[in-house]
């Protein structure tokens, strides 16, 4: 029988947050501006968290030695104009540093707001444990919805292991999680961090790449594909088997083609069971098998097995060889990895089947710190059978194995009929202009299928090479147009290929903001169903659109709404809820449905402390006034007295 798999250990009290809880940008900037109720975010605007764990970027020199020092990291980014505009910090309220709150400057149309947030202990690297990768997982979960991306500031020598570990951990993640630091302190004259911290901040807030990344000397590779390659070089990582996700040069270039993308209509989540019986077991000519029994003894559930080349071990070893396969039959999980830097393993040799015929796992050309954080990972699952976690290790489940196609042949867009005929009508020969027709060509013509609801055109450009992900002149892509006509099939396949929910168009819309306004109900369910949400946009102005939807008598309106998970209660500048204006422009249907849906309270006064009832008598509107009244008699008798619903949720308490 397989062992059982430890519960992860509880925190350590030197690794909490302080404080410990939701920190929400927006209402920083809201609390901090004196047009407090100004419209936060829309197409111009990202707000990223910035989580410090430790690290040599942040560290200053004192007698002559580097160490960390909190609050320092902070000071330092106020006094470099890259990072911080100062000059519109202070415009809009921002420029106290008890906030913690930074602004980049303007880019691209768009400006980037940054929350700083300390560990209490900053750590070095080296003492990084599962314990730090749990609260990091958990501080993005607390903060997820109230950020468009997350950067995570960290010590260059564990790194990759942290990359590893959370992109397992963040379960069908939607936004951007990017991992940085630097080999000398930003507060150097020739730090690395400048530019590493920028570009990490940067990205986060300007492009939606739904991964754990690593960012490093001007290059973005996916967190689980990288390891350390020097101690002393500014290229300190490398990913040997999968080129950068983007490059930063005098142009921005994003190989969309490579991002991972979960194909699934479940929202994110966290998981945090990972086991820490896992470990690291690295051939050398001569190894004796007491070494490697030894190894394999319990509480060891599973290892690493570095083996030579592409995963041989020497086959006239049988005794190394019994003790592998007698683990493997005990129910150890023994996954092979290549002692190679690039590369991966296979069973083309002798030497390398004997080990797949004594029950350990081909690893493809996964790194030793990603297999680590794989088996901890899957390990950890108590509804996993033995047999389960074998298969699960054998899959691509981040983007960290490359998995061969049934044909074995890359698709290029050269393959494309259609994209070949306008590349020979334009006389076009290099893959890069054929790249760049590609990019300008499909996104609109996917845009005009999904408004259209086509969505045999939306496969077939698929499968010539569209990107799906792709948008057109307005930032809109085809999701966008989908959910915004209701047309559920297609967004169900958007979905289930990777399309973004988080996506925003040049005016700041979502697909989900984009079904509500249009009040597609079956496509807000969907989106929602995957971990839509609305991202910061101001209570005022939903306020704004809740109320004009109840004095038109937009019942409908209101239900998109709700079922979004807009706050029922919220009100307008004069402190009215929807309920109050629809008892003002006597529309009863929107009455009734606000009532029976238990989202507001019939007694809750507005800002001049009347009830709807009573505004609705004093319009003149008296049987609404009583009609209100009956309403609220009924429910009273089937709902517990001060109970009602808020954001589509159970029932809570006043």
């Amino acid at each position: 029988m397989a062992p059982q798999p430890s519960p992860p250990p509880p925190p350590t009290p030197d690794a909490k947050f302080v404080p410990k809880k939701q920190v929400s940008l927006v209402e920083i900037r809201r609390s901090a501006s004196v047009l407090s109720q100004f419209p936060i975010q829309d197409g111009t605007e990202a707000n990223v968290l910035v989580i410090y764990v430790g690290g040599t970027i942040g560290m200053k020199k004192v007698d002559g030695v580097y160490i960390p020092v909190r609050d320092y990291m902070g000071e330092v980014i106020r006094t470099l104009p890259m990072l911080y505009d100062a000059e519109y910090a202070k415009e809009i309220g921002l420029d106290k540093e008890e906030l913690n709150s930074f602004v980049l400057p303007i880019s691209k149309g768009r400006r980037v707001f940054f929350y700083l947030k300390e560990y209490e202990t900053l750590k070095d690297s080296s003492n990084v444990n599962v314990n730090d990768w749990l609260e990091m997982v958990e501080n993005i979960r607390e903060n997820y919805r109230l950020y468009d991306g997350f950067v995570i500031i960290h010590g260059t020598d564990t790194m990759a292991y942290t990359a590893s570990a959370l992109s397992f951990a963040l379960e069908n993640l939607g936004k951007p999680v990017i991992l940085t630091g630097s080999q000398v302190p930003l507060s150097e004259l020739r730090s690395d961090g400048r530019d590493n911290f920028l570009g990490a901040v940067y990205i986060a807030g300007h492009y939606v790449i739904p991964e754990v990344t690593l960012y490093f000397n001007n290059k973005l590779y996916r967190g689980n594909r990288c390891v350390k390659i020097s101690s002393e070089s500014f290229r300190a990582f490398d990913s040997p088997n999968l080129a950068p996700l983007l490059t930063m040069a005098v142009d921005i270039t994003v190989n969309w083609s490579s991002i991972f993308r979960m194909n699934t209509l479940a929202a994110f989540r966290v998981n945090t069971n990972m086991t820490r019986n896992v470990g690291l077991l690295r051939l050398f000519p001569s190894i004796t098998a007491e070494t490697v029994r030894a190894f394999l003894q319990p509480p060891m559930e599973g290892i690493v097995l570095q083996t030579y080349g592409a995963g041989n071990c020497p086959d006239d070893r049988r005794d190394i060889i019994a003790e592998i396969q007698t683990a493997a039959d005990r129910g150890m999980i023994i996954l092979n990895c290549t002692q190679c830097s690039s590369g991966g393993v296979s069973a083309s040799y002798q030497t390398g089947k004997v080990l797949l015929d004594a029950g350990v796992i081909p690893g493809s050309d996964i790194t030793p710190e990603a297999a680590l954080s794989k088996l901890s990972y899957i390990l950890g699952q108590p509804n996993f059978s033995l047999e389960e976690k074998r298969r699960q290790l054998k899959r691509n489940l981040r983007g960290e194995i490359s998995v061969s196609t049934a044909t074995g042949r890359t698709f290029t867009f050269e393959d494309s009929e259609f994209i070949r005929a306008v590349v020979d009508t334009l006389r076009i020969g290099s893959s890069k202009e054929v790249q760049a027709v590609s990019e300008t060509l499909f996104p609109p013509l996917l845009c005009a299928a999904a408004r259209n609801g086509d969505l045999n055109a939306i496969k077939y450009m698929q499968e010539t090479g569209a990107n799906l992900t792709g948008h057109d002149y307005d930032g809109r892509t085809a999701l966008h147009l989908a959910a915004s006509e209701g047309h559920t099939e297609v967004v169900r396949f958007l979905l289930e290929n990777g399309c973004s929910i988080y996506a925003r168009d040049r005016f700041g819309n979502t697909p989900f903001m984009d079904s509500i306004r249009n009040r597609k109900l079956d496509t807000i369910e969907i989106i929602k169903q995957c971990g839509g949400h609305l991202i910061n946009e101001s209570p005022f102005e939903l306020a704004v659109l809740l109320c004009s939807a109840a004095a038109t008598n937009d019942v409908t309106g209101l239900q998109a709404y709700h079922m979004a998970g807009v706050d029922m209660m919220c009100t307008d500048y004069s402190g009215n809820t929807a309920l109050h204006v629809a008892a003002i422009n006597n529309q009863l249907e929107a009455i009734q449905y606000l009532l029976e849906s238990h989202v507001i309270p019939a007694n809750k006064p507005n800002g001049e402390g009347f009830t709807a009832a009573e505004l609705a008598a004093q319009h003149g509107h008296q049987k609404t006034a009583s009609l209100i009244k009956e309403l609220t008699d009924k429910l009273k008798e089937k709902i517990p007295s001060g109970s009602f619903k808020l954001n589509g949720g159970p029932n809570r308490s006043t």
